[in-house]
């Protein structure tokens, strides 16, 4: 049965990863030369290589027990996006500020983190364990002030904030991804050095 395992893919190997976020759009295209275009995903779908971050024997030993730990394609794990892992620039430190995740109504206590890119929301549900921050009002909360799930990405207030009062957060996050490969495919290049041809991780959704 799969599942997703709470272990982060080694760091190094997202440093020479390559990819990004996937949009399936069907287009249909009329006689007349016009164009009707579909989004049947609501949500885009991240795809990476990390075959590029495999320089070493040992660093190909590193990757099959982790491959083998997972069972391939079986269990799913958390990646480090080198291009998108911050609530804000790659750059800059995160700041309870940068994304907005809810407003209050005098009740309402739970707020799920989420990044915003222009008009589109998405849902973050793997935040690294320490690095969320959280703000009232625009006002940094006390750590005991708020719970966050590492599993879900759901921030829980001990108060609930009244109404029309925002709330927001700063965060760093992995992704979710598997394996998207049968198998292996390293090669020796010499006495303590290789490569691997290609080892391809797709984002998975709850």
């Amino acid at each position: 049965m799969s599942a997703f395992h709470d272990v982060s893919l080694p760091l190094p190997f997202a440093l020479g990863a390559s990819g990004g976020p996937e949009r399936r759009v069907d287009v249909i295209t009329l006689g007349s030369g016009a164009e009707n275009r579909n989004a049947p995903w609501a949500h885009a779908r991240r795809r990476y290589d990390i075959g590029g971050a495999v320089r070493s024997l040992d660093q190909m030993h590193e990757l099959i027990a982790f491959f083998e730990a997972r069972r391939g394609k079986l269990h799913g794990f958390r990646f480090r996006d080198p291009f998108d892992f911050k609530s804000c620039a790659p750059s800059a430190t995160p700041s309870v500020l940068d994304q907005e995740i809810g407003e209050g109504d005098g009740e309402r206590v739970t707020f799920s983190l989420i990044k915003a890119y222009g008009d589109y929301a998405r849902r973050i549900t793997k935040p690294v364990a320490g690095s969320v921050g959280v703000a009232v009002d625009g006002e940094a909360m006390a750590p005991e002030a708020f719970d966050v799930a590492a599993d879900t990405g759901v921030v829980t207030l001990v108060t609930a904030p009244a109404a029309g009062v925002v709330v927001s957060a700063g965060f760093v996050f992995d992704t979710p991804v598997r394996f998207d490969v049968e198998r292996l495919d390293l090669a020796l290049d010499g006495f303590g050095a290789g490569h691997a041809l290609s080892v391809p991780l797709v984002e998975v959704h709850a």
